[in-house]
């Protein structure tokens, strides 16, 4: 609620709930245009398993994807942190499997955020705050107000604007540079975010009309991978102590719900809604060059220009659902009525990509491959400006597809003690067919203090928009020689998977299990305990980068005509060095198990309220296998991405908190324990591993009346940072400035943030 978020120091919703659920683990950092657009996730399964909605109505994805080599990888989720916090009343978690009843990505649970109702009252949030670094500094104003509209209307407004300095981590560079110096950027990006959000309702005839959604607006500045003098990405004429490409992000989100709810009878009611939410990335990089452009031959020489920056594309993804709600209760001769809810589902989706400018992809002004253009160091310069090259003509895409499912829910108790619930859906995909999940859910109360619950439920899962029609090139270190490789991230059922062999994407299926209790001995405690289980056959995962076979090597004699070299020959005409695409590739196991106990009592002359939230969580890839003809199971997904699957998150995090209150202060006290995590996908052949580490929070609060409120504190009191890349076996990324890591680091490498807030309520 409301309480608990103003006891958290983390200025966005995705960090705020790490430290108030469990299970849900949300991404610490991301790197070029994944900066913009962090994911979240519950019960350590894909962001892509959870349904956001608000106010009870599915929210939009994103529509950019995270292709950055991570645990987080391939997810296109919403973005929890675009919904600014002035504007949130409650966030309300299920945490069981919820696909029978809300629909296919709600295979790890739902996470609901309802939106503030309250009219006559102003209330004016600012904070500030850095890290102890001195960089990152956070300034962020909202006012929320609420209108009344009539004698029984609402509406409540939230207008907030937040500027996020950059963080910058990277260590000195022993080896691209003749003297040591920090060339890359690592950390987080620069953004300034603008909201605007609104949430109403009026009485019409028997009913209620309402509405609610919101503008937001991000504009941030992250950066590539550096480019060395030496290296034939650069021009030295331009840049002759090598250059770092800055890729500028507008994430524009925008949705509007309407709907009309209203009574049938004394124990029915009925609600109709339309819910419209599109997401838009615009890209554009500075700081960089065409090396094509500035190298292609004009007759006597070379053109010796190009621009330095350049519009490099945009992504869309657009979402409409249409919602028809019916819920009542029946009679049927039982202790209680019989509680039924039913109703359907349209929804259509929509993904773009636009190009870019010519001189963000072009081979040269013609882009004519049958030119020769070389780079400084006599090689085939690259084309396309640096950083990533900006989408062309060839990835442009504008497609769709639509379903309807309907859905029964049933819930009853029989003798006072026995509860008994069951939903059935039916989901039809223009692209995927058909398919049918199921809920069981029950639950015994053997005292008004305890109870055992258990649920079982089947899901499924289509293929996203994103994941069917993304495509792009980008440059990427490669793990086997530290260098800059240019990597095809390959659209699914393409010319490179085909060749590949590997089939069209379908679907994935699973099946949730979880047991559980709840006992409150008392007013003042109470404690709740679950083991779950969750099984996804068929999973929609990034496959390993496909790189050719060396040339010239013994055990596999290759030789540059190809014969002997079947990925080689795949990917030479694409002018890469590696490629990726989503595949169907593994089954996987994930269990868990969730306690979250809490007691308040008076102590002190105040009062203590203490949380435990605890979560112990494991993922295993069950199976791998390959439709292709030339790609192994373990080439298609190699074990540094089962490590990624399996040890990518911690297996452990706990939340201890502590609140005591007296008078007009108030004390908080958190520790955050993540376990430890594994990583080896820049690292082939040595898997390092990142041990455990506990963060402690803490913060005074001081209300100098009912209408003012003062807090400072410090997240991460004590400065803890992961453990350093090992210098030796994770050679050459620690000498490349890499301190800490890179694929996967579930507290972020920023340190302690210091920070004041000020609540004002009028």
């Amino acid at each position: 609620n409301q309480e608990a978020l103003t006891h958290v120091g983390q200025p966005n919703l995705n960090q705020a709930l790490t430290q108030m659920v469990p299970s849900f683990q949300a991404q610490s950092q991301g790197t070029d245009m994944a900066s913009f657009s962090l994911s979240a996730r519950l019960r350590g399964v894909s962001p892509n398993h959870t349904l956001v909605m608000v106010n009870g109505k599915r929210r939009h994805g994103n529509s950019i994807l995270q292709v950055i080599n991570g645990a987080f990888g391939g997810s296109a989720a919403p973005s929890i942190d675009l919904i600014p916090p002035d504007i949130v009343q409650r966030i309300e978690i299920l945490q069981d499997g919820a696909a029978a009843q809300y629909g296919s990505d709600a295979i790890a649970g739902v996470i609901n955020v309802v939106l503030k109702k309250q009219v006559g009252e102003t209330r004016v949030n600012l904070e500030a705050g850095q890290t102890r670094e001195g960089d990152g500094e956070v300034l962020s104003a909202g006012i929320n107000h609420g209108f009344a509209l009539g004698d029984d209307g609402f509406l409540n407004l939230t207008a907030e604007y937040r500027d996020r300095g950059e963080t910058n981590r990277a260590g000195p560079d022993t080896l691209r540079v003749p003297h040591p110096r920090v060339t890359q950027h690592i950390g987080d990006a620069d953004a300034k975010d603008a909201y605007l959000w609104l949430n109403g309702g009026v009485g019409l005839g028997a009913g209620e009309l309402y509405w609610f959604g919101g503008y937001s607006r991000r504009e941030g500045s992250s950066y590539g991978f550096f480019r060395s003098a030496g290296d034939g990405r650069t021009v030295p004429d331009l840049y002759p102590n090598g250059f770092l490409p800055n890729i500028v992000t507008t994430v524009e989100d925008a949705s509007l719900a309407v709907g009309y709810r209203a009574p049938i009878n004394d124990t029915w009611d009925w609600d109709l809604s339309l819910n419209h939410g599109r997401n838009r990335f615009g890209f554009h990089e500075s700081h960089s060059v065409n090396v094509s452009w500035w190298y292609e031959p004009n007759g006597t020489g070379i053109y010796g220009t190009s621009p330095t920056s350049a519009d490099t594309g945009t992504l869309k993804y657009d979402q409409t659902v249409l919602n028809l709600d019916v819920r009542g209760s029946v009679d049927i001769g039982n202790s209680e009525p019989l509680s039924l809810a039913f109703g359907g589902e349209y929804r259509q989706e929509n993904y773009a990509i636009e190009a870019g400018d010519p001189v963000s992809y072009t081979y040269g002004r013609t882009n004519n491959p049958a030119i020769p253009i070389f780079n400084q160091n006599g090689g085939f310069a690259a084309p396309g400006i640096q950083g990533f090259p900006g989408f062309s003509p060839n990835e442009e895409v504008d497609k769709g597809r639509h379903n309807y499912a309907l859905y029964a829910d049933a819930e009853t108790r029989f003798g006072g003690k026995f509860l008994v619930g069951g939903a059935l859906r039916f989901e039809d995909y223009s692209d995927f067919g058909t398919t049918t999940t199921g809920k069981l859910s029950l639950r015994y109360d053997f005292t008004d203090a305890f109870a055992l619950r258990a649920t079982y439920s089947t899901g499924f899962r289509a293929p996203g928009v994103q994941q069917l029609f993304y495509s792009q090139r980008s440059t990427n270190i490669d793990p086997a020689t530290g260098l800059l490789a240019d990597t095809l991230t390959a659209r699914q059922d393409s010319a490179v998977t085909r060749a590949f062999g590997i089939d069209p994407l379908k679907d994935e299926t699973s099946k949730s299990a979880a047991i559980g209790m709840t006992w409150r001995p008392n007013d003042h405690a109470s404690l709740t305990v679950d083991l779950y289980r969750i099984d996804i056959d068929d999973r929609i995962i990034f496959s390993s980068n496909i790189a050719p076979e060396i040339i010239g090597t013994d055990s596999l004699p290759c030789n540059a005509t190809n014969s002997n070299c079947p990925i080689r020959a795949i990917l030479q005409p694409f002018g890469v060095a590696q490629a990726q695409f989503f595949t169907n590739a593994i089954d996987t196991r994930t269990t868990g198990l969730d306690i979250v106990g809490e007691y308040g009592t008076e102590a002190g002359g105040g009062r203590l309220d203490l949380t435990a939230l605890l979560h112990w969580g494991t993922t295993e890839v069950t199976d791998r296998r390959s439709q292709s003809p030339i790609l192994t199971p373990a080439q298609l997904f190699d074990d540094s991405q089962v490590t990624l699957v399996e040890r990518g998150q911690p297996s452990a995090h706990h939340v201890l908190q502590g609140v005591w209150s007296r008078g007009k202060w108030d004390w908080t006290l958190r520790a955050n324990y993540y376990g430890s995590v594994a990583g080896e996908g820049f690292t082939p052949g040595y898997r390092q591993v990142w041990d455990g580490a506990t963060l402690f929070d803490a913060a005074v609060g001081w209300n100098l009346s009912d209408k003012v409120r003062v807090m400072v504190g410090a997240d991460n009191l004590l400065d803890t940072y992961p453990d350093k890349w090992n210098a030796t076996y994770a050679f050459p990324f620690p000498q490349l400035g890499f301190t800490y890591g890179w694929e996967t680091l579930p507290f972020g490498i920023n340190g302690t943030y210091l920070y004041g807030k000020v609540h004002l309520k009028f």
